[in-house]
């Protein structure tokens, strides 16, 4: 995520060396180094142990240091300081002209490696990270989870490390010490984990630095393996990224590119895989978003204003083996490089935090990998659905205030467009000091290192919320999907809207939506069909709850659901013979001695991992749901079991239909 508009940047002493590049060759070399190395996720969590991984996962590096450090000196590959941080990555001299921080062609990737996904459409990746990423950005856990490892054996006194190493950890251990941890590394022992590429290619390429007078060299990147799942089959990606905090022991650079957070990974499980021809990634930062969408996507467009996120993104995709015509890469803000563009999907993690202009004046500077300087969100969503093709769909994580005396339903509805489906779920909620606190933490403002300033960050922050009536901060996703126009199905570019001025240009409005439907349920403002087409579904919701497994595949699954609904009266969803999922589960309550239950639970596996409190006609429908009955026939059944009216049982059951059926609880037949 790397922020789309520029502004002033408070003063910061912080620096970055030039982003690494890549040649075919040098990528091609590179890639089968670490492909023979073993150097993978497992390979990590093994050869660290579960207590040095999880305190890694934690930010804290000295166990995972420890055991490497002893592991290095077992295979005679020491030769780094037993103590102490090593210095920040010296900065490189300036390439040759025409080689700065532009992304050149010959530094694209190379030759394609990654299958399309099946046509079937399947689930969300798995994803795994080797640990001690930053996992606070994005402000919540995510709906990942990374895997974990085991250890090979315990020595005393130093839990998770190998009794006695063996040869094949050497390459794992060597670029896991240096790339990951920042621990300096003779020149000769990376030059046998990395045999084709060696100290020399690596400094080439800009991972590295020169050997110092010991002949130790230090990352001038984060490097990192990262594996996925998903209906393709596995996938390893090696992921560069600038050099974080818990290495460096400072701040973060203005220009810093994140590697892969939590958001990111939330991002990644949230998105539907399906195949489709174009994709766009806006602010792609390091790529990550990138490498997911060209695993199910012709071509993806990946754009940014900073041309050093647009470098590591270049970078992580040549390394992937990408070829070039799958991929366009485009420096700008927002929308700008984006005119008379059409996609069939959009995934995007955009800059959404809400800094405050006194935070600036109280010393941090804008970040650009989660800043933008100003409100963004409600002029960035209505352009973004601008750009969807009809049957296309926008996935991207935000946070809106939530104001005295205002349901933050009405706020975020202002910016949707009317002519678009819009699901919105809010998965979190902060109070202004958690907000404030988490923020000033993930840009490397810490009590600890500067209570001072600190302090002083945090006081301008809640003082400015205070002053607007400001209560919190929720948290949460935004879909939204163009619906194709009748007799329109398959048409390229399909009631495509057209883009709004703003962003970087002129400037421009949020576009006011409905919010039909937003406190119901899914699809509930919708009981007739409105004359030539269908009018677009709104979801706004608090789900506080989570289910197992990525939500790609649900959130493709409910769009369909969904588009079918929103074309349906009282009388269509009468005749449908639903299915109950196969995850759903009933929970009974009874008082000891009493025959009726007091209170019934539907709980989802799946999905969001809902519950769902089931009255009488509720709990019947999800009871008998098989494919056989009609809503209708249950419904009918029903009254004449409970000798209530008939009419208003069937109007109870259509509605609970439309609801369970909105939530994934219920499927339609095929």
């Amino acid at each position: 995520m790397t922020r789309s508009s520029r502004s002033p940047l408070a003063p910061s002493t912080c620096t970055s060396p030039p982003p690494p590049t890549l040649t075919c060759a040098q990528a091609a070399a590179l890639r089968a180094d670490l492909e023979d190395s073993g150097w993978g996720v497992e390979a990590v969590a093994a050869l660290l142990g579960p207590v040095a991984e999880a305190a890694l996962d934690r930010e804290v590096r000295l166990p995972a240091l420890r055991v490497l450090r002893r592991t290095l000196k077992e295979l005679g590959l020491a030769g780094a300081p037993a103590t102490g941080r090593p210095p920040r990555p010296a900065r490189r001299e300036p390439r040759a002209a025409g080689a700065p921080d532009e992304v050149p062609q010959d530094t694209l990737p190379g030759t394609g490696a990654s299958a399309p996904e099946s046509s079937r459409g399947g689930p969300a990746p798995r994803a795994r990270t080797a640990p001690g990423g930053r996992a606070t950005s994005g402000g919540r856990a995510s709906d990942e989870v990374p895997g974990g490892g085991r250890a090979l054996g315990d020595a005393p006194g130093m839990p998770g490390a190998q009794a006695r190493p063996a040869p094949a950890a050497a390459p794992t251990a060597v670029l896991t010490a240096l790339f990951m941890l920042g621990e300096p590394v003779p020149a000769a022992t990376l030059d046998v984990a990395l045999p084709r590429t060696g100290a020399t290619g690596a400094r080439a390429t800009g991972l590295v630095d020169a050997p110092d007078a010991q002949g130790l060299v230090r990352p001038l990147v984060d490097l990192r393996p990262h594996e996925a799942v998903d209906d393709v089959g596995e996938v390893r990606w090696w992921v560069a990224s600038d050099v974080g905090e818990l290495v460096t022991g400072r701040e973060l650079a203005p220009d810093h590119v994140l590697g892969i957070g939590r958001a990111g990974l939330t991002l990644a499980g949230l998105t539907p895989r399906r195949p489709v021809g174009r994709a766009l990634d806006l602010g792609c930062g390091c790529g990550i978003q990138t490498l997911y969408l060209l695993r199910h996507c012709e071509q993806v467009v990946a754009t940014d204003v900073s041309a050093r996120a647009l470098a590591f993104t270049s970078f992580n995709t040549a390394l992937a083996g990408v070829g070039p015509e799958r991929l366009d890469l485009r420096q700008g803000s927002f929308l700008e490089p984006l005119a008379g563009e059409r996609f069939d999907l959009i995934a995007t993690n955009p800059p959404f935090v809400i800094t405050p202009p006194a935070v600036r004046q109280a010393g941090l500077p804008l970040m650009e990998y989660r800043d933008a300087g100003a409100p963004v969100l409600p002029v960035l969503v209505p352009g973004l659905a601008g750009l969807l093709r009809g049957g296309g769909t926008l996935v991207m994580l935000g946070n809106w205030e939530h104001h005295a005396g205002q349901d933050w339903r009405a706020r975020v509805s202002t910016w949707l467009p009317q002519d678009v489906d819009a699901w919105v779920v809010q998965r979190d909620l902060q109070d202004p000091v958690q907000y404030a606190t988490t923020w000033l933490r993930d840009g490397g403002m810490t009590p600890e290192r500067d209570l001072t300033g600190f302090e002083a960050a945090l006081g301008a922050w809640v003082e400015d919320f205070e002053a607007r009536g400001v209560r919190g901060v929720g948290l949460g996703y935004l879909v939204l999907h163009r619906p194709v126009p009748p007799g329109r199905a398959g048409v390229p570019g399909a009631a495509a809207a057209p883009v709004p001025p703003g962003l970087g240009g002129s400037a421009a409005a949020g576009v006011a939506g409905s919010a039909s439907g937003a406190t119901g349920a899914p699809g509930s403002a919708l009981a007739s069909k409105p004359p030539g087409g269908r009018r677009p579904w709104r979801v706004l919701e608090e789900v506080g709850t989570r289910g197992s497994g990525a939500l790609g595949s649900h959130v493709a699954e409910m769009i369909e659901v969904r588009d079918r609904l929103a074309s349906m009266d009282d009388a269509d969803v009468a005749r449908l013979r639903p299915l109950t999922a196969p995850d759903v589960t009933e929970e009974r309550y009874l008082t000891p001695g009493e025959a009726e239950p007091r209170l019934i639970l539907l709980r989802q596996g799946g999905g969001l991992g809902r519950v769902v409190q089931a009255g009488t006609a509720m709990a019947a429908l999800a009871g008998v749901a098989d494919g056989e009955l009609s809503v209708g026939q249950v419904a009918e059944a029903v009254a004449a079991l409970t000798g209530a009216d008939p009419q208003e049982v069937r109007a109870r059951m259509v509605a609970d239909a439309r609801e369970l059926l909105g939530y994934g609880m219920l499927r339609l037949p095929s």
